[in-house]
């Protein structure tokens, strides 16, 4: 009969933080293993050495590398991958001989552990159990007795390896946070945490719970002194004080300011293209670089790099009055402003709907100044070629702010006037069977061979690009993130392209 495999979490550093059951399963196993570092003692053995039983098997599991460095020829993963095959096989033959196995594991077995890749390898073999450990950071928010997160308050994990923009987006977009993995990336880090504006109450915590443990505020951190033991406590209340300045968040009223109110207060409607930064234009980019609140859906605003000094508000995809209200609110206390939308804000966008919001007379000082964006359908007909080269027709398929009946009337119109016609918003989850009904409807004045262009994330690393006709448009191959130009009579496939003649024959009396 084989053994059981157990990772046991043996917490932080202390060993008085060792839970009960971690006791016990180490005390009555036959092998305990250990991970240690290249040339340095196991962490983990000296937490828990008091509680191996007498005649212990150990297995001490030293790893090859500690870095991205080595030679091996799969690099850095490689050597990994080799070395926990050769664990595996170490600790199979206990196993195998019926002897249980206890492998030590430092905070929790499953939070950024080298334990789980054993327990992958072992759990479809052997009798497995995973006994759960106190985490460092829960030992780093108790050492500087300081609450993480409260009431609402989101909480976010985060490696310090994430490149240092996207550590600075997410801090930002959070209330509490937690930084692992420091070392050599403090240096990013601590950028990242000023651009996101969260330095400020940020703190740095060194070998959490032991007896060398030690913390101060990250701005006083000497970057080279900084261990790989150590870590990063954002606490929620850096960013939402427990004295109802969080209500900002929560109602999406303006935030409360001593500002003087701009003698022309402002709100900037930002198109920022369909994606890639290249096609940012010079001036969106630069009134980007000036605002000290971005804000929009939350996928948009994750595109505008987080600094410090901006605040992002992001919110769902169907408040864009409630959003365009945020934005004013914000400009008429005196703020800088930019509302962001993908493609161009005037092109089924939030321009829109900010000068709706801004009908009301208590925004009558704000001026609006929309800033253009490259539009999706310009986006996906240079793709493509030049469909749009002659008069064409733009028509949304989402009936959320209009009938159906007025989508069809104006797809009839379109079809009728021979007119290259752009598709936005064609599906989503909820709206299945409008592009169906759409194709119908223009069959019934189109050929069945017109040009039809499908346009996927056109922009983005995952891009596509599909020409086919109207009769073999495939509905159910087309979601949200697609574009679709249908072309007029005239529109032809080239060698080079798809691309509809500028000039138009004259009508037959």
């Amino acid at each position: 009969m084989s053994g059981r495999f157990t990772v046991v979490g043996i917490g932080p550093g202390d060993p008085e933080l060792v839970t009960v059951k971690a006791v016990r399963v180490i005390g009555a196993a036959q092998v305990v293993a250990y991970h240690a570092g290249v040339s340095a003692q196991s962490h983990a053995r000296r937490i828990a050495a008091d509680l191996f039983p007498p005649g212990v098997i150990e297995e001490e599991l030293r790893y090859p590398v500690t870095s991205g460095s080595t030679d091996h020829p799969g690099g850095y993963l490689g050597a990994l991958s080799d070395f926990y095959q050769r664990c595996t096989q170490r600790l199979a033959e206990h196993l195998d001989a019926g002897r249980d196995v206890a492998l030590l594991a430092e905070g929790d077995p499953l939070f950024y552990g080298s334990a789980m890749y054993l327990h992958d390898r072992f759990k479809d073999r052997y009798e497995t159990l995973v006994v759960p450990g106190v985490p460092a950071f829960a030992a780093a928010t108790a050492a500087i007795a300081h609450p993480l997160v409260r009431q609402d308050d989101v909480l976010t994990v985060l490696p310090a390896t994430l490149p240092e923009p996207e550590l600075a987006r997410r801090l930002a977009d959070t209330d509490g946070a937690v930084i692992m993995k420091l070392g050599r990336t403090f240096p990013a880090v601590r950028a990242a945490l000023e651009q996101a504006g969260r330095l400020h109450g940020a703190w740095y915590v060194e070998r959490a719970s032991q007896p060398e443990q030690r913390w101060l505020p990250v701005s006083e951190v000497d970057p080279d002194s900084v261990p790989y033991f150590s870590l990063i406590v954002v606490p929620g209340d850096a960013a939402n004080p427990p004295d109802g300045a969080r209500l900002r968040q929560a109602s999406g009223a303006a935030a409360p300011t001593s500002r003087t109110p701009a003698a022309a207060a402002e709100v900037l409607v930002v198109g920022l293209g369909p994606g890639p930064q290249d096609w940012l234009t010079p001036e969106a980019s630069a009134a980007l670089a000036q605002v000290t609140h971005v804000v929009g859906y939350g996928p948009y605003v994750q595109l505008v790099p987080q600094r410090a000094g901006m605040t992002r508000h992001a919110s769902g995809n169907t408040v864009e009055i409630d959003r365009a209200r945020h934005a004013l609110d914000l400009a008429k206390a005196g703020e800088k402003v930019a509302v962001v939308s993908g493609g161009d804000a005037g092109v089924f966008g939030m321009a829109a709907a900010v000068f709706e919001a801004a009908q009301d007379p208590a925004y009558r000082e704000i001026a609006i100044r929309v800033l253009p964006g490259v539009s999706a359908v310009q986006a996906v007909a240079a793709r493509a070629g030049a469909p749009i080269g002659a008069d064409f027709a733009v028509v949304s398929l989402s009936d959320r702010l209009k009938p159906w009946a007025v989508v069809e009337q104006r797809l009839r119109a379109v079809a009728q006037a021979d007119l290259v016609l752009a598709i936005y918003n064609p599906a989503s989850r909820s709206r299945t069977h409008q592009l169906a009904r759409a194709q119908s409807l223009l069959l019934e004045h189109r050929r069945p061979e017109t040009v039809v262009i499908i346009g996927r994330d056109i922009g983005r690393d995952d891009e596509s690009l599909t020409v086919t006709t109207l009769a073999e448009l495939d509905p159910a191959a087309v979601d949200m993130k697609c574009l679709l130009i249908v072309g007029a009579d005239a529109t032809r496939v080239g060698h080079a392209g798809v691309w509809t003649p500028r000039s138009v024959p004259a009508m037959s009396e």
